[in-house]
């Protein structure tokens, strides 16, 4: 293990210790900012809140090339999937001391990586043909941080051809899975007003809705593991099947009249319109309708074409073995990092960090999260090759 190796499970480990919910990653943006500067990159802070942007000019022309890591962590209580992977809770010391908010979603290694990627990048300039950007977002959790980033125009004004990701995953540590043409869902939520609506009214309409839904929220580990992990043929990659996931739940009106919430995952996100269409029907069968709590948030879309040429530079760099071709969406949480997609092109990849031997489960969002820290350094050295790889591709 090199001291980069080491420095940085130590970065992940303060990370980890001192967890920020979205929106309040003040120590952690310092953390990255103070190693980026030191580094020799040009860095802006306090980018859409918290957010921090670095820059690497390479020893010569070429395109530029973005790289996204997120930073927030979550409330341990409510943003955690309803069951346990393993009755294990792994604590080798560096447990988060911030009652009730951790990082259960693996944010923590995500911006290691970030930080180690710039380093190694820094310190070998003059393989850098082009301009690379880092990007570390706040406020994932609640899909607002890429949305602030960029509402403050520096992203776009850097115009990166390409924009990639890692996400933590629960493949074996030493893999990487890539998902062509797949990405993750969106989301749509409305509330349902029924004027003369009762408790039975609404339960009936929440039965109707819910035969729209073509998939259901996991509720099992084997249910998860088998959405989440399913290996495809890379040939056939971009064909993802449509899936529609409801969510619903009821609030009372300070009448006590029952007003039903219905959020829909689903992909693809052109379905929003014909699904809300679909609604107000039912809805204006009972007399009611369906009131928009805002615009639909879109779904994360990987490219075909950038993810295979990646997936297929990894299977020669790391070995065939080392690489997976996955259908990455599921219905628990759609990703903000789709709104940089929107701006260029490119990909989120899925990092495995689960070591079944000792019970590291890797998988994001489950209350007894843990990953292998050595896959921080292999998530650095596949990403460092791959952006100088997408550098030189002309």
């Amino acid at each position: 293990m090199t001291n980069l190796d080491e420095e940085l499970i130590e970065l992940r480990r303060e990370i980890h210790r001192r967890p920020e919910l979205a929106g309040e990653e003040r120590e952690t943006a310092g953390l990255v900012a103070q190693q980026l500067r030191e580094a020799g990159l040009e860095v802006t802070t306090g980018v859409g809140g918290h957010g921090v942007i670095a820059v690497l000019d390479g020893s010569a022309d070429g395109p530029t090339v973005a790289y996204r890591a997120d930073m927030d962590a979550v409330d341990a209580q409510t943003n955690v999937l309803p069951f346990a992977l393993s009755d294990r809770v792994f604590d080798e010391g560096f447990a988060s001391r911030v009652p009730g908010v951790a990082h259960l979603c693996g944010h923590d290694l995500h911006t290691a990586i970030g930080v180690g990627l710039a380093r190694t990048l820094a310190q070998d300039s003059a393989s850098v043909r082009g301009r690379l950007v880092f990007v570390f977002q706040p406020s994932e959790e609640n899909l607002q941080g890429a949305r602030a980033m960029l509402e403050t125009g520096l992203v776009q004004g850097l115009a990166p051809r390409e924009f990639y990701s890692l996400h933590c995953g629960p493949f074996p540590a030493g893999t990487i899975a890539v998902s062509p043409g797949y990405g993750l869902p969106g989301l749509d939520h409305f509330r349902i007003a029924l004027p003369d609506g009762d408790e039975a009214t609404a339960a009936a309409l929440a039965a109707e809705v819910a035969k729209l839904g073509t998939v259901e929220f996991p509720k099992s580990v084997a249910e998860y593991h088998a959405r989440f992990q399913t290996v495809i043929d890379p040939e056939t990659a971009a064909s993802m099947r449509e899936f529609v996931c409801v969510a619903q739940w009821t609030e009372q009106t300070p009448d006590g009249r029952p007003v039903p919430n219905v959020l829909l995952r689903l992909w693809p996100q052109e379905r929003y319109l014909e699904l809300r269409a679909q609604v107000e029907q039912l809805a204006a069968a009972v007399g009611g309708h369906i009131e928009l709590t805002g615009d639909p948030f879109p779904a994360m879309v990987n490219s075909a074409e950038l993810t295979t040429a990646a997936g297929r530079y990894l299977s020669r760099a790391l070995g065939p073995e080392s690489v997976a071709w996955a259908e990455a969406s599921w219905p628990f949480n759609c990703e903000d990092f789709a709104l940089f997609l929107n701006e260029a092109p490119g990909a989120q990849f899925y990092l495995g960090v689960a070591n079944a031997e000792v019970g590291m489960n890797g998988a994001p969002h489950t209350p007894d999260f843990a990953a292998d820290e050595r896959a921080i350094a292999h998530g650095v050295r596949a990403m460092t090759g791959l952006l100088i790889d997408r550098l030189a591709a002309r």
